[in-house]
Order: structure tokens, then sequence, then C-alpha cells
């Protein structure tokens, strides 16, 4: 072991290099096309590493949309926060979430592969966790300011939700990419501008 590196750090190496392999050639592939001896000898390690810290091809795959799911929510929160108006934090999110399907990365691992290998359950729980509950705090938020009208928040969150990743997952397919973002953006404005208190 090269000295000043602890197992620890080294476990975390062989795990940071296989999320990056794994994401890389799933990203490029599609997950059904991807092997695990051929992420292994990419990341420079056994397959056996690979499943000591995963378990399974699925469960690299899984880590991997995690990651991805985990920047996507990064760059909603750094559009949001871009913003002043509380009410212009929640567009900015919002249009930031769909402009992230453009992203080869994001429609291959997170848009397609995702729901279509891990299940629609488990990948809703995971964008829950990664997006969705930020949506329901900010819409409470707003509620709570008087920036939008009164109304139950959970279900609001989760039509919202629900209408951004179908909008995601129709742009992540557009062969027209750049005019059906601006097409789908001009729709959900639309949609987020009939929330408004005083309207």
């Amino acid at each position: 072991m090269p000295e000043g590196r602890s197992k620890a750090q080294q476990r975390e190496e062989t795990r940071r290099a296989l999320i990056a392999e794994g994401r890389r050639r799933f990203a490029a592939a599609g997950y059904a096309a991807v092997g695990t001896v051929e992420v292994s000898a990419g990341a420079g390690v056994t397959k056996g590493a690979l499943y000591h810290h995963f378990g399974s091809k699925l469960g690299l795959f899984r880590a991997v949309v995690e990651q991805v799911q985990h920047e996507v929510g990064e760059r909603v929160a750094a559009a949001a926060e871009a913003e002043s108006d509380p009410f212009e934090q929640l567009a900015a999110g919002c249009r930031a979430f769909l402009a992230a399907a453009r992203d080869p990365e994001v429609q291959q691992v997170m848009l397609l592969d995702g729901p279509a290998v891990l299940g629609w359950n488990e990948w809703r729980r995971m964008d829950e966790e990664s997006s969705a509950r930020h949506l329901s705090e900010s819409l409470a938020d707003l509620v709570e300011q008087g920036a939008i009208a009164p109304r139950p928040v959970e279900p609001l969150a989760r039509l919202l939700s629900g209408a951004m990743n179908e909008g995601a997952l129709w742009l992540a397919r557009s062969e027209q990419p750049e005019r059906d973002l601006a097409a789908a953006w001009e729709v959900l404005r639309g949609l987020l501008e009939s929330l408004r208190a005083d309207r």
C-alpha cells in the first residue's frame, strides 16, 4: 500500500473508479451492452472488486443513476439560487430540470435506462430523494409567502413532478432538442404562472 493511503481510502478510490468507468460506458452504450469484465478492466480493478462494492452490474448502475440524479439536483438548485424572487427561483429550477434532458449522460443513464432497468417504482423513489422533495419544500414556502394561491402542496408537487419527468423523457428522445425544449418550457411556464396568487 502506498504510504499515506489507508485501506478505507483505497476502497473509496476503487469505488469512485468503478462508478466513473461504469458511468462512461453506460452513457455511451446503454446498460444492456455493458459487461462487468470491461467495466472492471477499464477501472483497473478485478471483477471481484466490482462485486464486492456493488454486488452486481445492477448495483453499480444504481450508484451511477444516484450520482447523475444528484448532479441534476445540483444544477436545479444552482439555477434557483441565481434568482432573488422566490417564484422565479421555482421557475428557474424547473427550467433547469427540463434543460438537463439535453445532456447525453442524463438522457441515457437517468431518463432512458433508469426507469427501464431499475423499474418505475425504484426510479421514482430515487427521484423523490434527489429532487421531488425539494420541489415540495419550494411550493410549500411559496404558499406560505402568499406567492402562489393556497392549495394542497402534496398533490401539486406530484403533478408538477410528473409533468416535468414526462417532459424530460420526451426531450430525451427528441430529434430537435432545442426547439422542443423551448416549446416545453413555454407550456410549463404557463402552468407555473397559473399558480400565482395575483392572477
